[in-house]
Order: C-alpha cells, then sequence, then structure tokens
C-alpha cells in the first residue's frame, strides 16, 4: 500500500488550502484514513481522521471549524480541505493509513499502518 500526498505550499494565513491523497496497491475504501502533521521541533500529532466508509471523523482541536477530512473511495482519495490557516498549522503534513479511525486519532502512530511522504504546508504572517 502506498500513499501519495500532495497540495502543500506557501500560503499567507486566512488562506485556504486543500491537500490530497492518493491511494495504491489497494482499495482505500479497506481502510481508514487520516492526516497528521508535525511543525518543526515538534512531535507528530493527528489533525483528522476519518472511517473506512467515512461516516465517522475526528478532529484536532486546534482545526476544528476550519478543516474537513473527506474521502471518495471510488478515486481512492483521501483530502483535507484547511480554511482560515494560521502561522501555526505551519507544518509537515502526513497522510495515514490504519484500521479505525478513532485508534489512529488517539494512539497516533500505534494506529497507523501506512504512512504517506509528508507535504509541507507554510503558512506566512
Amino acid at each position: 500500500v502506498q500513499l501519495q500526498a500532495s497540495g502543500g505550499g506557501l500560503v499567507q494565513a486566512g488562506d485556504s488550502l486543500r491537500l490530497s491523497c492518493v491511494v495504491s496497491g489497494y482499495r482505500s475504501s479497506a481502510y481508514a484514513m487520516g492526516w497528521f502533521r508535525q511543525a518543526p521541533g515538534t512531535e507528530r500529532e493527528p489533525v483528522a481522521t476519518i472511517s473506512s466508509g467515512g461516516v465517522l471523523s475526528e478532529y484536532a482541536d486546534s482545526v476544528k471549524g476550519r478543516g474537513t477530512i473527506s474521502r471518495d473511495n471510488a478515486k481512492n482519495a483521501v483530502y483535507l480541505q484547511m480554511n482560515n490557516l494560521k502561522t501555526e498549522d505551519t507544518a509537515v503534513y502526513y497522510c495515514a493509513a490504519g484500521q479505525h479511525s478513532g485508534t489512529m486519532f488517539r494512539e497516533g502512530d500505534r494506529g497507523v499502518d501506512y504512512w504517506g511522504k509528508g507535504t509541507l504546508v507554510t503558512v506566512s504572517s
């Protein structure tokens, strides 16, 4: 299973950004999916997770109301829409796949089976 994230870049505070992650090698519908991020000098943290069927989602408090995770299993893809970006959103964003979205969110690395390479999001003031 391979995960390829894209959509990162340099944006200004207040802008919006949509990250995409395409899953190859297996049907994405078999997995819960999530987005994590790691800012310089910090540990990787969950941003949002979504269940395999797309019914359940969880968000970090820092992005609630600004972020939306979604998935299109027909396209083997998962997305993260981030609005009203803040400088503190600057981080490398990672796409991840696991067995259970709740476990991924609560246990982080221990709940993840597969990681994609990160995509850098830089938010300037």
